[in-house]
């Protein structure tokens, strides 16, 4: 087997990758040859023209890459750290944030919603072909007039009838919205004022998914807005284990450890190329990597980059232990994501005036860093969290 060492990347200078056992370095060495392989080639074009490559679900499909977090249900029988699927979320950001995103969004909120939040009869009958991409999933939370503050103002409701649920309202910025087979959809429940998770299918009358057009970040993504006008729900689509939002709450903690992840991605993805426009561009009769300004800002962007995967290795470590909270999450979002916006301008500066064309990759990198600095929680709802934590004194309003 080939070392750590010969295929760690050149941003892991304190070889992060060797945490890894030899199984699980050999699974994360495999999802960086297939996103070199099969994912970057499209990217560029499909950023550029704001459409999802579809061709990417039946590549991602025959990788054996999904639903390894789910052993009971997917094909990779043998559960997994939060190490690896950490460092795969910043494999796939460090290709591309919008097919990260996508992934995430399927393989981590809809899937662990219904893995967590549903009984066992509805994760065996949804997280099998969802695990095999055969379907494809979507999670339903924010809304358009509630982004940090819809565990409180959520607007969209739930009434029952009998064995129905009858779903009335809006959200907004639904990734993977567009196409999916499977969405998660959050509503307060007009009776007991709580919120309560649905799935609902593709084609459901009253659901209705239109993109959102005009983005600058996360190109490739398919947000949606959705109206939910009399959708109705049958009981057994109920997520049996959703009885208040701080059920949620569980699901989000996980969820958002991911995110800092994909923040780490950027972060490496943009101080990649950096690194090598730098060795090979000249001006002055010599290469950018020979002035000091430019050495400094590599060798800042590499120390932020070594900072936070430091403490996303941790965070794995305390998750795998079981001993992971709310504000360890909050932490690393907050942090990591503000360490990705310095380095993602960082890398921008040393390419001058190419580095806001496409073709050098630094660019993208730099737009989908503002779509992922504020999603799943901004850094000042996510400062709040852990404020909370150390200080014992709530500051929410």
């Amino acid at each position: 087997m080939t070392s750590a060492m010969d295929d760690r990347l050149a941003a892991d200078f304190y070889d992060f990758q060797a945490a890894l056992p030899d199984e699980e370095r050999t699974i994360l060495l495999r999802t960086r040859t297939f996103l070199r392989d099969e994912v970057k080639p499209l990217v560029d074009d499909a950023w550029a023209e704001g459409r999802f490559p579809e061709e990417l679900i039946d590549r991602f499909r025959e990788s054996g890459l999904v639903g390894l977090p789910y052993p009971d249900h997917g094909e990779h029988r043998t559960p997994v750290s939060h190490l690896l699927t950490g460092m795969m979320a910043m494999e796939m950001s460090r290709v591309d944030a919008s097919v990260a995103t996508f992934f995430g969004v399927h393989n981590g909120l809809a899937m662990y919603a219904i893995h967590s939040g549903g009984d066992q009869e509805q994760r065996d009958r949804w997280l099998p072909r969802m695990a095999r991409m055969e379907t494809i999933g979507a999670f339903a939370l924010t809304e358009p007039l509630g982004g940090s503050d819809v565990a409180a103002g959520m607007r969209t409701t739930a009434r029952r009838e009998g064995d129905t649920w009858i779903l009335n309202g809006a959200k907004r910025w639904i990734g993977n919205a567009t196409f999916a087979d499977h969405v998660v959809v959050f509503a307060r429940d007009v009776d007991d004022d709580q919120v309560k998770g649905f799935v609902v299918g593709r084609g459901t009358p009253g659901f209705a998914p239109e993109k959102i057009a005009h983005k600058t970040a996360l190109r490739i993504v398919e947000n949606a807005d959705i109206t939910l006008t009399d959708v109705r729900v049958p009981e057994t689509d109920r997520l049996r284990h959703v009885e208040s939002f701080r059920d949620v709450a569980e699901i989000l903690r996980a969820t958002r450890a991911g995110v800092a992840w994909q923040a780490l991605g950027v972060m490496i993805g943009a101080y990649e190329s950096a690194l090598a426009y730098a060795g090979e561009r000249e001006q002055f009769g010599r290469p950018l990597a020979g002035f000091q300004l430019v050495q400094d800002l590599l060798v800042k962007s590499l120390g932020n980059i070594t900072a936070s995967w430091g403490m996303l290795l941790q965070l794995a470590r305390l998750q795998d232990a079981g001993v992971f909270k709310d504000e360890h999450s909050s932490l690393a979002k907050a942090f990591v994501t503000a360490r990705m916006r310095e380095v993602v301008a960082w890398a921008r500066e040393i390419f001058g005036g190419n580095g806001i064309v496409l073709d050098y990759d630094v660019a993208r990198f730099f737009a989908d860093a503002e779509a992922i600095y504020s999603f799943e929680g901004t850094r000042e709802m996510n400062t709040l969290i852990v404020g909370k934590a150390v200080t014992g004194q709530s500051a929410f309003v």
